[in-house]
């Protein structure tokens, strides 16, 4: 028999443990007994069955998972002596949780300490875009939830880019893949414009890597808004609540992603027809009111011409008579001729300025002159006005100018 120094012989045991005996670590179940955490880094606990008890030591930065007294756990580590003290225990890794009890308290232990830190604030939700055109999603190729994503989401709207990030949603390496897929997208925010996490239905140990802190604060972080989808309508996890937007069902997440095109297009043609029957009753009373404009404006054209001609007439009535007058005294000025020759030389010109003078007053008559020089003919609900002290407030008038007529209503009056 060799004899060996103390530290030989814990270098001995040390290297038989790590080579010969648990050369890929140990898996050790058991109940935590005397947890406890030092200077916010350093945990010790110890896991105890019926018959015995072992040391467990870690660090806050590898055990992710909140423990507490009383829980059922499978600890992963590697077993060792320490030279200093000689204690024996365990260098834990990680750790599962064992038993429906020991998830839900760890997940409410989390939940409780997530929320404090405010990663389920509804403040922080994102809205997501309304029409899509590129989605990451983030799930197993080989499981029919992302068989129902596509399938409901091509029925919806179709056409879409789906960018996959193939991970394992269930078992040791699902919370690095998951993880790995949001650094991803996040480092590449022009290959999605949403991110998409889905999965099935199962246990709560199933869904257990949705409920880890890891995948949480990787939801929380995204710079792309998440829609969350895992399990059943019961379920719920972590990543649901951390996530913009939660969906029942790995469907329901196709649902809330994109719209129907079919409710899409029938939108589109009931408001089509509305605009058309609204366009057609406009142009309608448009066509009313120009019809009745004119009508108006030809009326008060007819008037005009009519009381015109009334003018013309009467000044050729009177314009005959004067010429029969003219003819008379022409005849009686053949026999008068010699003594009346310098009066009616005069008399010709006074009747010449007498007849300018008519003419000119029946210009200055005409009822459209003053509007050719800037003027304009105001009429009322009872005719033509020329006192402001008799018009209303409110009222509307017509105006008619050398072009054109303007209805307008009575603000003011001085």
């Amino acid at each position: 028999m060799n004899s060996l120094t103390v530290s030989q012989f814990v270098e001995f045991l040390n290297v038989a443990l790590s080579t010969a005996v648990f050369p890929d670590g140990a898996s050790i179940e058991g109940e935590v007994v005397e947890y406890r955490m030092s200077q916010g880094k350093w945990i010790w606990f110890k896991l105890k069955d019926e018959s015995a008890v072992v040391d467990c030591f870690a660090t806050v930065w590898q055990l992710r998972t909140p423990l507490e007294d009383g829980m059922k756990v499978r600890a992963f580590g590697m077993p060792k002596v320490h030279s200093k003290s000689g204690k024996f225990s365990v260098n834990v890794e990680r750790v599962e949780l064992v038993g429906e009890g020991a998830l839900r308290r760890a997940f409410e232990l989390l939940k409780k300490k997530l929320e404090a830190e405010g990663l389920f604030s509804l403040a922080r939700k994102r809205q997501l875009p309304q029409f899509p055109q590129k989605i990451g999603l983030i799930a197993s190729a080989e499981s029919a939830a992302y068989g129902d994503f596509m399938r409901i989401l091509g029925n919806r709207w179709g056409g879409l880019e789906v960018v996959l990030a193939d991970v394992s949603v269930q078992g040791r390496d699902a919370v690095s893949e998951i993880t790995s897929a949001f650094r991803w997208f996040n480092a590449h925010p022009d290959a999605a414009e949403v991110l998409v996490l889905t999965r099935g239905g199962g246990s709560m140990e199933d869904l257990q890597a949705f409920n880890s802190e890891d995948v949480a604060r990787a939801v929380f972080s995204s710079v792309i808004p998440v829609v969350v989808g895992v399990g059943h309508e019961r379920d719920e996890s972590l990543a649901d609540y951390a996530a913009d937007v939660r969906a029942s069902t790995p469907s329901n997440a196709a649902e809330r992603l994109v719209p129907d095109r079919r409710e899409i297009l029938s939108f589109i043609d009931r408001g089509a027809r509305q605009m058309d029957a609204g366009m057609r009753g406009s142009l309608a009373g448009k066509e009313d009111a120009v019809e009745a404009v004119t009508s108006r404006i030809e009326a008060y054209a007819r008037r005009g011409i009519d009381q015109f001609h009334h003018l013309l007439k009467d000044f050729a009535n009177r314009f005959t008579a004067f010429e029969a007058a003219v003819r008379e005294s022409a005849n009686e000025a053949a026999t008068l001729n010699a003594r009346l020759a310098t009066g009616t030389k005069y008399w010709m010109s006074h009747l010449t300025q007498k007849l300018e003078s008519r003419e000119r007053l029946l210009k200055n008559l005409d009822p459209h002159r003053p509007l050719q020089m800037g003027y304009a003919l105001v009429r009322g609900p009872d005719g033509v006005i020329t006192d402001a002290t008799k018009v209303s407030i409110g009222i509307t008038v017509e105006v008619r100018l050398r072009k054109g007529i303007l209805e307008t209503e009575v603000v003011g009056k001085k």
